[in-house]
């Protein structure tokens, strides 16, 4: 069913994540129809537009011109709200600095925004364990946590929404999803590019936090967790709150690019971290005494996301006398591509029993008729029903910070080839992830 009589307001419209990824993704569900005319969506920002004038900066298709509109300011912005029509319910969407979320959360409820409203914040949620927990505690002063949506665009990427469905819609996964048949577990995040235009940002910020503190640590929970005794947004949250409190980190190495401190807005002593590696253990029965190796960087020449799942080998006998079998892998593709590759041994046609891998590969693009949403469309989606399964509770968001903590700001990160993965600096038996970045290739 359409969702209906809701108002979207965008604080922060005249920015380059409002016309990017979110009026794209608001004008793609008005069209497939998933929200109805009878919605409003109100951009707001400091930029002096007229409704008009602002429409024609978002590229708004005609059709759709009685649904968007523009304020300037925070002056008036609830009485505009009203005066648009008589709403249910109202989405506000914080496309603003995370300095600015705080103050903006208190004005907006100063100004009337209170009843049926709910406040969708972006990442990142503070910097460090301390930080969020004064944004939580101020936020909390005016909203209460079924209000605040805090956001992790990963979650709602159709490829993590399946690792749940894999785990616990299929018999033949579950009972092996343990430490007992599981060898490691590796997360790999990596971007073909270096910081280009955000190096202001990034600088302050640094691959550990900018991707392990929540997109990584969150796929890992998913990952990991237990099952659920519900699918509801509490249940979820709570097993994946398990597995953040059993988590420990065992070892940490940071590297540079080479040229970083040539970037445009980088200082030339920057000790800044562009790549991570990272070794973790699960303290729970089900996990104990198995690796989990994370490991995120840009500038390394590829742009690739995938979870590698390696099972213990079988024992030498049979097939595996000499101990050369591969071990059986399962792949989740996340980007650029999205998928699973399950890596099996298979006999080569004509030989006497000489054996290979051969990987059966599942594809979105080819399984499904249709385009895949994209990530924005089912967060704004889910957050216009009330749904908050795909968001991130105060508490996850703390665990994750302090778990991090030690691993911040380390400095005198080594120097890498900007173009390459660095080599593992941990005894590992290291998966290279280009011989599954292009296995779900169609």
């Amino acid at each position: 069913m359409s969702i209906n009589c809701s108002a979207i307001v965008i604080m922060g419209a005249s920015g380059d994540l409002a016309k990017r990824k979110l009026i794209p993704a608001l004008i793609a569900l008005f069209e497939n129809g998933t929200i109805a005319g009878d919605c409003m969506v109100l951009g707001n920002g400091r930029s002096d537009y007229t409704d008009e004038s602002f429409r024609e900066h978002i590229g708004l298709p005609a059709e759709l011109s009685d649904n968007v509109y523009y304020h300037q300011g925070m002056d008036g912005l609830f009485d505009r709200v009203k005066g648009l029509g008589d709403f249910n319910k109202i989405i506000v969407f914080m496309a603003l600095p995370p300095a600015a979320y705080g103050n903006t959360a208190e004005a907006l409820y100063r100004e009337g925004f209170q009843d049926n409203v709910r406040i969708i914040i972006e990442k990142p949620f503070g910097v460090n364990y301390d930080s969020a927990r004064k944004l939580n505690d101020h936020l909390k002063k005016f909203y209460s946590e079924t209000q605040i949506y805090r956001i992790d665009h990963y979650l709602a990427k159709e490829a993590v929404q399946n690792i749940l469905v894999f785990r616990f819609a299929n018999s033949i996964f579950f009972p092996v999803w343990n430490s007992s048949n599981i060898e490691s577990i590796q997360i790999n995040a990596f971007e073909e590019i270096g910081v280009e235009s955000r190096g202001a940002y990034f600088d302050k910020s640094g691959i550990i936090r900018d991707m392990v503190q929540n997109h990584l640590l969150q796929l890992l929970a998913l990952l990991t967790m237990e099952a659920p005794v519900s699918l509801d947004p509490e249940s979820i949250r709570h097993q994946k709150l398990n597995i953040l409190r059993a988590l420990s980190i065992k070892d940490c190495h940071i590297q540079q690019y080479e040229g970083y401190r040539s970037e445009e807005t980088i200082p030339d002593d920057s000790e800044t971290e562009t790549y991570a590696e990272l070794k973790m253990n699960i303290d729970t029965y089900r996990w104990t005494g198995m690796p989990v190796y994370i490991r995120t960087g840009k500038a390394v020449g590829r742009k690739l996301t995938n979870i590698v799942i390696s099972f213990k080998k079988v024992p030498q006998l049979l097939f595996n006398k000499d101990g050369k079998l591969d071990n059986n892998r399962i792949i989740f593709h996340i980007q650029p591509q999205s998928g699973i590759t399950i890596g099996h041994s298979t006999k080569i046609p004509g030989s006497d029993m000489d054996i290979t891998t051969t990987d059966m590969d599942f594809c979105y693009a080819t399984s499904f008729d249709g385009t895949v949403p994209e990530a924005y469309q089912k967060l704004l989606q889910d957050a216009m029903k009330g749904d908050q399964t795909l968001f991130v509770s105060a508490e996850e968001t703390e665990l994750s910070w302090k778990k991090i903590a030690p691993y911040l700001d380390m400095g005198s990160p080594l120097i890498y080839p900007k173009g390459q993965i660095p080599l593992s600096q941990m005894e590992v038996n290291w998966v290279d992830p280009d011989k599954y970045a292009n296995s779900c290739r169609f």
